[in-house]
């Protein structure tokens, strides 16, 4: 995801227990507009989609409007306009692939919560970006990075564990029985 041209102290981030779905809190300062954007393959920014979106602050309620850009496809609504002011946006998106990514234009200090039962300990299966802090207690995992431009994750389950494990032991099995015949002729010919 990327910021658009508001200056943000904080982002936080926690992920459904299914691990499809995200909730994110961002605070903004001195902010007019707030951009729900990504990085796509190229580095290019691609508007994100988003649902539930709400904007807090020292109004009741905070009002916005829907803004966007006319291109190839039509108009994308992936902005929010409100009154200058510091507001905290709170919205839900979509995990992709379970891996997330969000990049900012100034530092950020960035929190993603997984819940029990996802991790990102195997370095097979699981990453995190350089500068976050992994800390497992309980049944959570809390990742955090401080004054961070960038933020990501890939995280995976126990059933997708499991599938590594046995995908490894399958091709144990394959290397032994193919070089099982091997090690006999050599064996043969050492007695020979």
């Amino acid at each position: 995801m990327l910021a658009g041209p508001v200056q943000a102290v904080t982002a936080e981030y926690r992920v459904g227990s299914n691990g499809t779905v995200y909730n994110a809190r961002i605070e903004v300062v001195e902010a007019e507009k707030y951009a729900f954007q990504e990085t796509g393959p190229l580095g290019e920014r691609v508007p994100l989609e988003v649902t539930n979106v709400s904007l807090e602050g020292e109004c009741s309620p905070c009002t916005f409007s829907w803004t966007g850009k006319s291109g190839i496809l039509g108009v994308t609504n992936d902005t929010i306009t409100f009154a200058k002011g510091n507001y905290t946006v709170l919205f839900e998106g979509q995990v992709q692939d379970n891996h997330l990514l969000f990049t900012y234009e100034q530092p950020y200090r960035v929190e993603i919560l997984l819940p029990e039962g996802l991790r990102t300990s195997n370095f097979l299966l699981g990453f995190v970006s350089p500068g976050g802090n992994v800390n497992a207690t309980g049944n959570e995992t809390l990742i955090s990075w401080n004054n961070t431009r960038s933020a990501e994750v890939r995280f995976y389950d126990s059933g997708r564990e499991e599938l590594l494990y046995l995908f490894g032991n399958f091709w144990i099995i394959i290397a032994v029985l193919l070089l099982l015949p091997f090690m006999l002729t050599r064996r043969r010919r050492g007695k020979g």
